[in-house]
């Protein structure tokens, strides 16, 4: 970790990296900008996996003082990860076949007809308790007009994965054991949550005459305004949908393994080691002295003994840690590998068949539909996780490490 404290910077940034030459410029810029927040508390965080994001970067962390920034929590609202761990060995449904091919073959395909992935929502309203809850506190909700169609549209969209970075994984840790990783968010609801209150947030600053630049587009909302508590209100219900939109799809995956593992094998399949958490998010909490918004924008909570999910690209490794609670880092820990490549950088840098070839010499199971923008998530597109681990021995302790056996993407 090295400290970039000059005359550009009002407050100090703390990022994990080895070097000021290992930040992209652009993330390197809005990280200047949020160091001049007038309402910041200590400094800003940079994880490892740092790189440009709309207004601060991902992998950023601030704690702000009664403020609530839409932009520094992030478009993806509740966007995380869930995991489970099997009693499966890899080695023991490796050379089972099935009429659609391997057995790791027919899970994934199983998965993808079951999992509405990309675009695609269910064709009929799911069960959703977060929305029957919202729905029960109407009263918390109903004078953000624009944004009540959300509501009705996410009981079509819970359970599913959506595109970009979103995948479901099968994959096997060092002892051979699969497990169930998955990566998703709100799906378009957060998104509509954050450009409402943006736009909001960006009106009352200029009519507050804010020292906040709007080309900073971090507009702020105090969280003892209606417009602060409204926003709160809704984030809240966001990161709820987001948990419960990865717990319906574990379900669903279990469901498929069960299934799959009952008909081919005569092992008994038990899950065990639940997680369900949020890398995008904004919460109360204490550091150092004072109770603020620490707002995690593609950066995870690594409280002192706190297991959490750190994933790679796929094709490569993604961690189960341990937090050590660091206190310099608001007790936060990257996301994830973190981005190399744009996604439209990746699919001018590597084609289709580099990255399919680059799977199967892997004996990576590939669920997709369409293929064509497969190396915007290729493993090239990211930075190399290890790398990224190395720099943040200090915030997490690696517990288990598991490599891709087949993903499912949008």
């Amino acid at each position: 970790m090295f400290v970039i404290s000059d005359e550009s910077t009002k407050y100090p940034i703390r990022v994990w990296l080895n070097g000021k030459e290992d930040l992209e410029e652009t993330c390197l810029t809005q990280a200047y900008h949020l160091s001049r927040l007038p309402f910041l508390h200590k400094w800003v965080c940079l994880m490892p996996d740092t790189h440009a994001g709309m207004g601060m970067p991902i992998g950023g962390v601030i704690a702000a003082c009664d403020v609530i920034i839409p932009n520094a929590v992030g478009v993806d609202i509740g966007c995380g990860m869930a995991y489970t761990q099997t009693n499966i060995r890899l080695e023991e449904i490796e050379g089972i076949t099935t009429g659609n091919g391997t057995l790791l073959q027919g899970i994934i395909g199983d998965i993808l007809r079951n999992v509405p992935v990309g675009f695609a929502h269910h064709k009929t309203a799911m069960p959703c308790y977060t929305l029957d809850k919202a729905f029960e506190e109407f009263d918390l909700y109903e004078k953000d007009g624009e944004l009540l169609g959300q509501l009705d549209a996410g009981y079509f969209q819970i359970g599913t994965l959506g595109g970009g970075n979103h995948f479901i994984e099968v994959q096997v840790d060092d002892e051979g054991y699969l497990g169930i990783m998955i990566h998703s968010g709100s799906r378009h609801f957060g998104k509509s949550v954050c450009d409402y209150f943006h736009t909001k947030a960006r009106e009352l600053n200029r009519r507050w005459y804010s020292d906040v630049p709007d080309e900073y587009r971090l507009a702020f909302l105090p969280t003892d305004s209606k417009e602060g508590r409204a926003y709160l209100n809704w984030m809240n219900l966001c990161l709820e949908f987001a948990r419960e939109n990865r717990e319906k799809m574990m379900l669903s995956v279990k469901s498929v393994f069960e299934k799959w593992i009952g008909k081919y094998t005569d092992l008994t399949l038990e899950f065990s080691g639940e997680i369900n958490c949020h890398h995008n998010y904004a919460a109360l909490e204490h550091h150092y002295d004072r109770d603020v918004w620490v707002h995690r924008k593609g950066a995870t909570r690594a409280n002192n003994g706190e297991i959490t999910v750190i994933p790679g690209a796929m094709g490569s490794y993604s961690y189960i840690v341990m937090g050590t609670g660091n206190k310099e880092s608001f007790c936060s820990s990257s996301h994830g590998a973190g981005r190399r490549f744009s996604r439209k950088g990746a699919m001018a840098a590597f084609s289709c068949e580099q990255v399919m070839l680059d799977l199967n010499s892997r004996g990576v199971v590939l669920g997709k539909k369409n293929k064509q923008d497969v190396a915007e998530e290729s493993r090239f597109a990211y930075k190399d996780i290890d790398a990224v681990m190395a720099c943040q021995s200090d915030l997490v302790i690696p517990v288990k490490r598991l490599r891709t056996a087949g993903v499912v993407k949008g």
